[in-house]
């Protein structure tokens, strides 16, 4: 009896530490998980399971950018020929069958000097864009959020969202009737016996007259994205500057911009990787009115030369050159940023 139930107690005890090793097993399995799931470093499978729903949410937003952002990509392949849309009724067979001339267009665009006027202006008129447009959604949110009436704020907020839903044609217009030469300014000056102006054609004001447009039309609908920032800000780090003896102004310096300062590094990489974007309907409406050398950009020439001039290698080739200078940009804002300890648009 005693040769018996030895086996069997040590096979319960086997089974036992088996039983608790399985267990301990589990237990740093399902530690190892928690850990990765803490530190972010989880499989692909498993981010998948869990995002699933957003990655289904998101996926007709995704199957439109391929559509039409990077599908039409390969069409580049046109400024490296002697395009001709003729060849084919189908533009596929048109791209594969036209000449193909290599670098011909880039010499020949390096070479032309409206380009580089273009450029020229392209680049005033992002500077410009950049210190006189940016900070004003900024400065405005700031206003805003400083109002304590709810009514008040909500009837400033729907005042300067409004002209983000006027057309082109209708801002210009509106501008047109203030300042052109019949406008509104016109006539006062001459009531007050002084010689009337016209802004909407003169050439050497036009790039401040673009500037002045977009910040009424598009300001207010830049607050949007500093006000959801402000909104997020506890409100009991306002109550323990202000018990430390803060001002207004010292909360605002010291609280309210700190906030707002990864919204604005984001922005501002955008921004500049878009600035070789100023503003092609709007300068081609009013393009005539001042002529190409005041209102000539990288968009505007491209059109002219491809849409107008039918020379669609030489467009294409002027389109490239901006993609990929436009690329850069990004990427040189974005490391600065990373520099000042923000995150810009994707993480190290």
């Amino acid at each position: 009896m005693s040769h018996s139930t030895v086996p069997r107690s040590r096979a319960g005890a086997d089974d036992r530490a088996g039983k608790a090793a399985a267990a301990s097993d589990d237990t740093t399995a399902t530690g190892k998980n928690r850990k990765k799931a803490r530190t972010g470093k989880l499989s692909l499978r498993l981010r998948f399971r869990r995002d699933r729903v957003l990655l289904l949410m998101t996926l007709p937003a995704i199957l439109l950018i391929l559509l039409f952002n990077y599908l039409p990509i390969l069409g580049n392949i046109v400024a490296f020929e002697d395009y001709d849309p003729y060849v084919s009724d189908n533009g596929i067979v048109s791209m594969l069958h036209s000449p193909w001339v290599a670098l011909d267009n880039f010499q020949q665009l390096f070479a032309d000097s409206a380009f580089w006027h273009a450029v020229q202006n392209t680049l005033v008129l992002f500077f410009l864009q950049l210190v006189l447009f940016f900070p004003v959604p900024i400065l405005l949110a700031l206003l805003i959020n400083s109002v304590i009436r709810p009514r008040v704020r909500a009837v400033a907020q729907a005042v300067l969202y409004l002209p983000h839903f006027f057309s082109w044609v209708l801002v210009i217009a509106v501008f047109q009737q203030l300042f052109g030469g019949a406008g509104v300014l016109s006539q006062l000056l001459r009531r007050h016996g002084y010689n009337g102006l016209d802004i909407m054609t003169n050439p050497s004001t036009f790039k401040f007259l673009v500037t002045a447009e977009g910040i009424w039309k598009d300001a207010g609908w830049g607050i949007i994205i500093f006000l959801a920032a402000l909104a997020s800000v506890s409100p009991d780090l306002y109550e323990a500057a202000a018990m430390d003896g803060a001002g207004r102004w010292r909360r605002m310096w010291h609280v309210t911009l700190p906030a707002l300062r990864p919204v604005i590094a984001l922005l501002l990489v955008l921004r500049v990787g878009d600035a070789l974007t100023v503003g092609f309907e709007q300068i081609l409406l009013q393009r005539d009115a001042v002529g190409p050398g005041a209102a000539e950009v990288l968009d505007t020439f491209t059109w002219w030369n491809g849409v107008r001039n039918q020379d669609f290698g030489y467009a294409a080739a002027a389109g490239l050159i901006k993609g990929v200078v436009s690329l850069g940009l990004v990427l040189a804002a974005n490391k600065v940023a990373h520099l000042m300890g923000e995150q810009g648009v994707y993480k190290k």
